[in-house]
């Protein structure tokens, strides 16, 4: 007499066939540190740019600065403006506050700097006005906060970490963000104090149906960020841009979007993301990386580079990124032709890079 068969079996079957042909895919260890083979030859090997670093910020992802064209008044002007931020935030962290005032304070500082497409030195939309957009995200319990498409905040940034702290929403867009920052004590500004000859003249370019889409993308730069270690092991991390010349009203890009722009969870790293808006949202690049150091058992590097040079160039994109892991382990990859940044150490030394070559292992 043949036994009948258990109801459990045929799923169980089923669910062993289906494990069978997903476990080669996963990428499984067998001891020691993971390879960064995936990452190696695209685009270069994955390399530290640091380590022993409390604060990194950037100035934005694209277009080089050359040495042969730069003059050195304009060299230190972008010197001291990433090292002023640097400065900033070292201050919040040397007198014991902690990692997320540290990016706040950095990240106001880059803001103010019409160099920099965030604040003051933002980009113009196609109808001529400035739509701002932040975020900020706290590592110890992944608390974040943000603003898309402000037309009145000084401060982005600070705008976005009011949201967190004192809302249960981890996003506010448009005027019911512009009237939060105000009732929050964040004086308004009007939208000629965004006005800059330097994104006129950007805008003016763009418009013209003359200009080479080349030469419309050349100019997309300047979107800041910063990540920061903190004396309790505490990891933040911070974006804020103007978005893109000659966005379409509304447009939002990557940099209020946690696990696109902005990332970070204690233990793990901090990120912040400059670049083409749309492909760091659609790649999920920020969360991605910190997922491939959690899961994946990559180092910040190759997880960085991994994603900044391998997958997101598949979508069709360029950028980069600066991160931060609870070590104090610090890269910068980038897939643009530069991206401006700088970090600080926990022995007090500040290094700004605004050259290509001047990047450790060069990309």
């Amino acid at each position: 007499m043949r036994p009948r068969p258990r109801p459990w079996t045929a799923p169980a079957l089923a669910l062993l066939v289906t494990a069978a042909a997903v476990l080669p895919a996963l990428p499984f260890r067998t001891g020691g540190p993971a390879e960064p083979a995936a990452a190696a030859g695209r685009g270069g090997t994955p390399h530290t740019e640091a380590r022993h670093v409390v604060l990194a910020v950037h100035g934005g992802a694209g277009t080089a600065l050359r040495r042969q064209d730069t003059d050195a008044r304009t060299e230190k002007a972008y010197r001291d403006g990433l090292a002023d931020a640097l400065r900033a935030g070292q201050k919040i962290l040397r007198g014991g506050g902690d990692s997320v005032a540290a990016v706040e304070a950095a990240v106001r500082v880059l803001e103010d700097d019409p160099l920099f497409n965030a604040g003051r030195g933002a980009v113009f939309t196609e109808d001529a006005g400035h739509e701002l957009d932040a975020s900020i995200m706290r590592g110890s319990d992944l608390a974040a906060g943000a603003v898309a498409g402000v037309r009145h905040v000084r401060n982005p940034v600070s705008a976005a970490r009011l949201v967190m702290e004192r809302t249960r929403h981890v996003m506010l867009a448009g005027e019911a963000a512009d009237a939060f920052a105000a009732r929050s004590g964040l004086t308004p500004v009007t939208q000629d104090y965004f006005w800059t000859q330097k994104r006129w003249d950007e805008l003016m370019k763009a418009k013209n149906p003359r200009t080479t889409a080349a030469a419309r993308d050349g100019s997309m730069t300047g979107t800041v960020g910063a990540v920061a270690l903190d004396g309790r092991r505490g990891l933040a991390a911070a974006t804020s841009t103007g978005g893109t010349t000659n966005k379409m009203a509304g447009r939002v890009g990557d940099s209020p979007v946690v696990g696109a722009g902005t990332y970070a969870k204690d233990g793990n790293v901090a990120v912040s993301a400059t670049g083409q808006g749309e492909v760091f949202i659609r790649g999920a690049a920020t969360a991605t990386i910190s997922h491939l150091v959690e899961f994946g058992g990559m180092d910040v590097a190759a997880a960085a580079h991994e994603v900044v040079m391998g997958r997101l160039p598949k979508l069709g994109g360029t950028g980069g990124v600066i991160a931060l892991d609870a070590q104090g382990t610090y890269a910068a990859p980038h897939s643009s032709e530069g991206m401006l940044h700088g970090y600080a150490t926990a022995d007090g030394r500040i290094v700004t890079r605004v050259f290509p070559d001047e990047a450790a292992g060069r990309r």
